[in-house]
């Protein structure tokens, strides 16, 4: 008699706890993590043994950057169960919003092995081998999560953004296309299948991505930037000029534009101009040897050939191993009619393999 009474009593209980599941994994899909985490903590109060209960606050918790209280709570799902591949493969995403790839990737090749058809899982090993600069291994996962399906826009984006990462950019570019097919409104993926064209030479190409790219999110300097690049590869200085411009508009932070800009500005002959950028890349980031160089360059033509010896000392005095600045201010030194000095930097710079120092110091040089 009590085994049957034990059995009724169970029956509405289990109802209960699948319709609370059932509307927590709503409120998860709906983003409204913190009232799903609130009654799945009321639930698992009242069983302790429920696997989906902990996994799906395990989800909350995620969805609030929490990721070691997901961790947590995938844990003791996969106390009650070892071998529960969605347990696995949260608690691998969370590691890998961790910076622990490589714990990732031992969680997810468990569940994959429990389920080898989980495309979620190859995904997220996929992200955790990227992290780790395992390429090839991430295009394989990529790749299977395709297999796998079902395809869309971000699956192609992956497989695409490490086949670019590996120089297959004529490869990638089939890829975004495909993602572009199931996604018209991403303006990434015109962002990035325009630097596959770019790096193909496909400059026309590269814009007219990069026209749309801008179209869909005019407030990203970076793809400003990167039409900017591709309008200099057509020698259309103008046009990158624009381009660097709005860029600095958007961000007036980022030292590398700065030094772009330059670049352009020198090349128009516009050398204060270009001085002045470089100058404030410096100012932005004084550890890199190149803007002292550039800045270098544009003072040579002002004819501040001492202004310029400086700029190539700081330039060596960061990164003492390229040949090429010896050689530049050795060049600056004979415009001084330091000789004997610009000889040494000459000297320097063919001891350590540069061609062109060799022809210069017979030219200069007894």
């Amino acid at each position: 008699m009590k085994k049957q009474i034990f059995i009724l009593m169970l029956l509405p209980l289990t109802g209960w706890c699948q319709d609370a599941l059932e509307a927590a994994r709503k409120k998860i899909d709906a983003g409204n993590f913190k009232a799903a985490k609130t009654e799945l903590t009321k639930l698992i109060e009242t069983n302790q043994r429920n696997k989906i209960a902990f996994l799906l606050r395990g989800r909350a918790h995620m969805g609030l950057n929490d990721f070691y209280g997901a961790i947590g709570d995938f844990n003791f799902a996969l106390e009650i169960d070892s071998t529960y591949a969605e347990a696995l493969n949260y608690r691998g995403e969370s590691k890998i919003n961790l910076g622990d790839d490589e714990a990732a990737i031992v969680d997810l090749t468990k569940a994959i092995k429990f389920n080898t058809r989980y495309a979620d899982a190859y995904t997220n090993r996929g992200f955790a081998y990227y992290n780790v600069e395992d390429l090839q291994a991430a295009y394989f996962d990529f790749s299977k999560a395709l297999e796998l399906g079902p395809p869309d826009a971000d699956k192609y984006f992956n497989r695409g953004l490490v086949k670019a990462e590996l120089g297959e950019f004529v490869s990638a570019i089939d890829d975004y296309t495909k993602a572009i097919e199931y996604d018209k409104t991403d303006a990434n993926l015109y962002n990035y299948r325009g630097v596959a064209y770019y790096n193909t030479t496909n400059f026309d190409k590269a814009i007219t991505d990069y026209n749309e790219a801008i179209r869909l999110d005019p407030k990203d300097p970076f793809k400003f930037e990167n039409r900017a690049l591709a309008k200099t590869a057509k020698e259309d200085l103008k046009g990158a000029l624009q381009d660097y411009n709005k860029a600095l508009e958007l961000n007036s932070e980022d030292p590398e534009t700065y030094n772009l800009r330059g670049v352009i500005k020198h090349n128009l002959e516009d050398y204060d101009g270009a001085i002045a950028d470089y100058t404030k890349a410096i100012a932005l980031d004084a550890t890199n040897p190149t803007y002292y160089d550039n800045r270098a360059w544009s003072k040579t033509e002002k004819e501040n050939y001492a202004g310029a010896v400086e700029d190539y000392t700081a330039s060596i005095e960061l990164y003492p191993s390229d040949p090429e600045t010896y050689y530049q201010r050795g060049l600056v030194k004979l415009l001084m009619n330091n000789n004997y000095d610009g000889c040494l930097d000459l000297k320097r710079a063919d001891e350590m393999g540069l061609p062109d120092a060799k022809a210069a110091i017979k030219k200069n040089c007894k």
